[in-house]
Parts: C-alpha cells; sequence; structure tokens
C-alpha cells in the first residue's frame, strides 16, 4: 500500500507585493462567483476571500 502524505505550506505575502485588480476585472471575477455560489451567503464568502467584495459608495 501507499502512505499519502500532505505538505501543508503557507506562504505570507507582504501588503507592498499584493495588487489590486481593475475594477472591469473584479466586476467580470464578481458575476462569476455569483453564477456559481450555492446561495447569497456562499457568494459573500467567496467574493470576502477573493478580495473583491463589492463596496457600497456613498456620496
Amino acid at each position: 500500500m501507499s502512505e499519502k502524505t500532505t505538505v501543508e505550506t503557507e506562504v505570507e505575502i507582504p501588503d507592498e507585493e499584493i495588487e489590486t485588480v481593475a475594477e472591469e476585472t473584479a466586476r467580470m471575477a464578481q458575476r462569476v462567483v455569483a453564477a456559481y455560489a450555492e446561495d447569497a451567503d456562499e457568494c459573500r464568502m467567496l467574493l470576502s476571500m477573493l478580495g473583491i467584495s463589492p463596496v457600497s459608495k456613498l456620496d
């Protein structure tokens, strides 16, 4: 029998290396996530995890 080994790697990415995506790209990604999410809660969670949660604009 073969043994299964799991290797967990956690990579810390400094904040200054994280780039924001263009607004149009984020909107398209939000639509894809919304289309495949099981419900609104899952959609919110996935958008948050991806860092593309919609932000309400207050004028």
